[in-house]
């Protein structure tokens, strides 16, 4: 029952002013709340449309980093073929020598 008590000395000793207090925020809330939520929509939009660009932009970077790799591939693959293809003309050019590079 003290605790009740002190919370009570907290509000002061009139419970009226308490009440009349929250009468008010209650009959100002419809006011204030949607000139809060219009004030907020250009702020969300803002936040939307800065998060939306940076979405963007990872995007094409991503998409970029992906084209240059597969270029890189492409390239290494091909000079790994004709490495391969000279390395066969060698073997058969040693295979018709009997691997003497002196009967050439």
């Amino acid at each position: 029952m003290a605790l009740f008590d002190d919370v009570l000395e907290g509000f002061g000793s009139s419970w009226v002013s308490t009440a009349l207090v929250g009468v008010g925020i209650a009959l100002v809330a419809p006011i204030v709340v949607p000139a809060l939520a219009a004030g907020m929509r250009p702020l969300a939009k803002a936040a939307l449309k800065g998060g939306m660009m940076v979405y963007d932009k990872g995007a094409e970077m991503f998409a970029e980093a992906g084209e240059q790799l597969s270029d890189l591939v492409a390239e290494v693959r091909s000079e790994l073929d004709a490495t391969m293809a000279a390395a066969a003309a060698d073997a058969g050019a040693s295979a018709a020598t009997n691997g003497s590079p002196l009967d050439a």
